[in-house]
């Protein structure tokens, strides 16, 4: 081999160790750069591993969302328990909530309701001293002594009466016309917190004490409203008597105008007949004038003070005060100014105005207003009071019954209710408006 072949071999295995060198070099850091690409999507490559991982997560979401929905349902009904609770206390809520209180008797006197109140009180002292108030169910000892345990257990009975009884006292006298049966419920409720006070002593306060309370409560707002119907019936008593007594002193003084024109006459006539001149005849003849329209204004006064049966029946209706389908049917005597008696029960007795569907005149009004009384005699909307003269009846039904009744009288179905209807409006946008700044509606479930 010569020298320069042995060089070239040289050479050759120099370069041939670079090159295994490079790729060595080249290897390493590949193999470097796949573990750590491995390392990194190990999770996508291990496709069934990363299935399982996101299906453990959605089951993990899912509790989450089934909890959530539940603490919200368990939420919502604490929140809807909390807001009757309020209506209780609130009076405007209140009469939204529990409506309008129906009387349970119908004593029709307020000297009945008292002796009927006195009755049930004296039947509560009673049920104390005869110690059937409160239901103790166990019979407790206390260390091993039956005494002591008797001793603890009325304790406890003394405190559940005295607040029992304290608590239904203020709703009794607190009781109102728009707050009746929430009052009710307030009794009811405050027996139910008691007891769930004393249930680990096994006491409860017995359901007749508890419809004795109820009674009472009953009892002494009826009799309330008793009270005012028997003052509304003396002030209208009394107007009567006023207003017989103007028509009888308006018929007198036109007696004496007519007899004062008739002495007048007598005299003029006297004077006549002895001396005639055409002044004296025209004096003669202004009395005479004068005689004839005091002759007829005084009869009729006399005509008026006499007739008190003749009037006008008038069929009014509020819908912003009673709702709709709801009339009254009244009767005023004021033969000048009938519809003055719509405006007076309209001026601070409601809240609006009433409208006027038909105003009628009879020469025997009570009559009228009786018959269209009868005619709907069981849609009274107060069966206790019957001078209450409202009744729960379209205006199509009522308008059959006047055209039966009196024929020829106008009626009038067209509610206007402008003012109530105005208000509406008005408390419509507020509410709105109250809305969308402060929402609180929440939804039945989520």
């Amino acid at each position: 081999m010569t020298g320069l072949e042995a060089g070239f071999l040289v050479l050759l295995l120099i370069v041939l160790s670079i090159l295994a060198l490079i790729l060595l070099l080249l290897w390493t850091r590949c193999r470097s750069e796949l573990k750590q690409l491995q390392k990194r999507f190990s999770a996508v490559i291990n496709i069934e591993a990363e299935v399982q991982k996101a299906r453990k997560a959605l089951e993990r979401v899912d509790v989450k969302i089934r909890s959530l929905k539940s603490d919200y349902k368990e939420k919502r009904q604490v929140y809807e328990r909390l807001l009757e609770q309020v209506a209780i206390f609130d009076e405007q809520i209140s009469f939204a909530e529990f409506g309008i209180y129906k009387p349970h008797f119908d004593f029709g006197d307020s000297e009945r309701y008292k002796e009927a109140i006195n009755a049930v009180r004296d039947e509560q002292k009673a049920f104390v001293k005869a110690n059937a108030a409160v239901d103790v169910k166990t019979k407790w000892t206390v260390e091993g002594s039956k005494a002591k345990g008797q001793t603890m257990a009325n304790r406890a009975v003394r405190l559940a009466l005295r607040a029992f009884n304290a608590e239904a006292d203020a709703a009794i006298a607190n009781t109102r016309w728009n707050n009746a049966e929430a009052m009710i419920r307030r009794i009811e409720n405050a027996r139910t917190q008691i007891d769930k006070a004393n249930a680990s002593l096994n006491i409860e306060i017995t359901e007749h004490y508890l419809e004795l309370k109820l009674k009472e409560l009953r009892l002494t707002h009826e009799y309330r409203e008793q009270l005012k119907v028997e003052r509304d019936e003396r002030v209208e008593a009394t107007r009567l008597e006023r207003e017989e007594k103007r028509l009888e002193r308006e018929a007198e003084e036109a007696r004496r105008e007519e007899e004062k024109y008739e002495a007048m006459l007598a005299k003029a006539r006297a004077e006549a007949g002895v001396v005639t001149s055409e002044e004296q005849a025209a004096k003669i003849a202004e009395l005479e004038r004068q005689l004839a329209v005091a002759h007829e204004k005084s009869e009729r006064a006399q005509a008026m003070s006499e007739r008190t049966k003749t009037g006008f029946v008038y069929i009014i209706s509020n819908v912003g005060s009673f709702g709709e389908g709801v009339v009254k049917i009244g009767l005023t005597r004021r033969l000048e100014l009938p519809a003055d008696r719509v405006r007076e029960l309209g001026d601070a007795s409601v809240p609006f105005l009433f409208d006027t569907h038909a105003m009628i005149y009879s020469e025997e009004a009570p009559a009228l207003e009786a018959a269209l009384h009868a005619e709907f005699h069981d849609r009274r909307i107060n069966a206790a009071n019957t001078r209450k003269e409202f009744f729960r009846a379209t205006l199509q039904e009522v308008e059959e019954s006047v055209r039966r009744l009196a024929p020829g009288a106008d009626f009038h179905k067209d509610i206007e209710a402008q003012e109530f209807r105005e208000t509406m409006a008005r408390r419509k946008e507020l509410l709105e408006a109250e809305l969308l700044a402060n929402q609180l509606a929440f939804p039945e479930e989520i």
